[in-house]
């Protein structure tokens, strides 16, 4: 775990990113962007009172050169902002609607990542998912082919790494959302050094169920297979199938997987969001995300419980999906 981190801290530094953090104001948020400042990885970008920020910044013996603090309000390219988000929005809005919108820091500092200001946001730490998510999708958008986004968590155990998607945005994924899922976190597993062997998981394994929602994953999978993939794919699996070799063995002795995936796409939301939070309070695992998937630039949203130790992380991970 120490390790994967101090290798993107490495990556990081040479590139030195900026990842623009709406809550400025909040003292975990600004705890992470003190941390980030000293060590010079990320130039953190703040936004809110910036009097406030500074002052307290400054207490933190921060030297202020490394840190970008704006306010909406007073932020002097404002009207380029908002001449872009009125195109970007293609006449959905007006000019005035827009400077009123814009004064929402979700929105704002979204419009910083979409005209390459800053090459990530996280936001979450005080705001709702839907407050976060909104403005990526409006603004930043998804990248050509993919649909929708989705929301992974990297599950880490001291040398155990793996990811779990979607566990945080589609409620009831089609077959061809599930593929989407699955190649994007195939994506995601690679910015974490894990070669991506993905399970695409149902109740059933091979046949051994039949119903609506497993013939979903299994038209997954073929969707998958037809398309080409760059890594191996297999479904439908219950869990044990994919993750113990002795059980693949038996119940899916043909699978490519061969009992030993590291990626696991669930077949909803339900089990998704169920299943990643068993494996952190039962597993003793770790659980960082959501990553947001599938998105032109990277948007990632805390949860609200969040500790410092959160931001830094996802600020991390924001900034490697920028590379």
């Amino acid at each position: 775990m120490a390790n994967m981190f101090t290798a993107m801290e490495q990556k990081l530094q040479a590139n030195y990113p900026s990842i623009v953090f709406p809550e400025g104001e909040d003292p975990r948020i600004l705890e992470a962007a003190a941390r980030l400042a000293e060590t010079k990885i990320i130039k953190p970008i703040l936004l809110g009172d910036e009097e406030v920020i500074r002052t307290d910044l400054t207490n933190k013996g921060v030297d202020l050169d490394y840190v970008d603090v704006v306010s909406p309000g007073s932020y002097e390219g404002f009207d380029e902002l908002v001449r872009a988000f009125v195109e970007r929005r293609k006449g959905k809005v007006s000019e005035e609607e827009a400077r009123e919108i814009l004064m929402d820091v979700n929105y704002f500092g979204t419009m910083l990542v979409y005209t390459d200001q800053a090459a990530g946001l996280v936001s979450g730490a005080v705001h709702s998912t839907a407050d976060t998510v909104r403005p990526a999708l409006q603004i930043i958008k998804t990248k050509d082919g993919i649909k929708r986004t989705s929301g992974a968590f990297l599950m880490v155990k001291e040398d155990e790494r793996y990811i779990m998607a979607d566990c945080a945005i589609n409620i009831n994924p089609s077959a061809s959302d599930l593929a989407e899922i699955a190649t994007t976190s195939a994506e995601t597993a690679r910015i974490f050094g894990i070669d991506p062997k993905v399970a695409m998981l149902s109740f059933s394994t091979k046949g051994s169920a039949k119903s609506d929602e497993t013939q979903k994953v299994i038209d997954a999978v073929s969707l998958l297979n037809e398309a080409g993939t760059n890594f191996p794919v297999d479904g439908e699996l219950q869990f044990d199938a994919a993750f113990v070799p002795e059980v693949a063995a038996k119940k899916a002795p043909d699978s490519p997987l061969e009992g030993k995936a590291n990626v696991f796409v669930f077949p909803g939301l339900e089990a998704g969001n169920i299943g990643y939070k068993m494996v952190q309070r039962l597993g003793g695992f770790e659980a960082i995300g959501p990553v947001l998937q599938g998105l032109n630039k990277p948007v990632n949203d805390l949860s609200r419980g969040c500790n410092t130790e959160d931001v830094y992380k996802l600020a991390l991970i924001t900034a490697m999906q920028s590379l």
